[in-house]
């Protein structure tokens, strides 16, 4: 009966060893190296050398007037900015559908050396209000409504 009752606890206690070493791993281990922060542009300026090379989710605006596109190329340049600091930025791919200058984009790379950020991810920031047209209503134009008379 005692050496039942130890085994039961012996089993116990090795089962909160190996539930605590595996939250350990995830918190200290590969769970930390595996984060991508979100930061807006003076962020990731105030980082100085420690925001080079180092993955994260830049938020902004796009510049009015300097997005560059090359489709033959999958070439995507424009201008991120918060209204304080702006970063160049280079992308590859096609962007998404309601892509445009002035629109709020979060892109997900690193900031290079040379002060440029390389995106391999383009996310475009909307609201997430939706409604179904109305009787009569073409879709087409309640999209115009949701992105801005300057959409395709």
């Amino acid at each position: 009966m005692i050496l039942e009752r130890n085994r039961k606890r012996l089993t116990v206690v090795a089962g909160l060893v190996i539930i605590l070493a595996g939250f350990s791993y995830l918190a200290w281990g590969g769970l930390g190296e595996n984060l991508v922060y979100f930061v807006t542009p003076t962020e990731l300026s105030e980082r100085g050398d420690e925001g080079v090379d180092t993955p994260v989710r830049l938020g902004g605006m796009v510049t009015p007037g300097s997005v560059s596109w090359k489709a033959d190329e999958l070439d995507l340049r424009f201008q991120l900015t918060d209204g304080a600091t702006s970063y160049d930025v280079k992308a590859t791919g096609a962007p998404p559908q309601m892509f445009r200058e002035g629109i709020g984009v979060v892109v997900e790379g690193s900031l290079q050396t040379d002060g440029e950020f390389h995106a391999h991810s383009l996310m475009v920031k909307h609201s997430n209000e939706y409604r179904a047209p109305a009787e009569g209503e073409r879709p087409e134009d309640l999209y115009r409504e949701l992105v801005g008379p300057d959409a395709g």
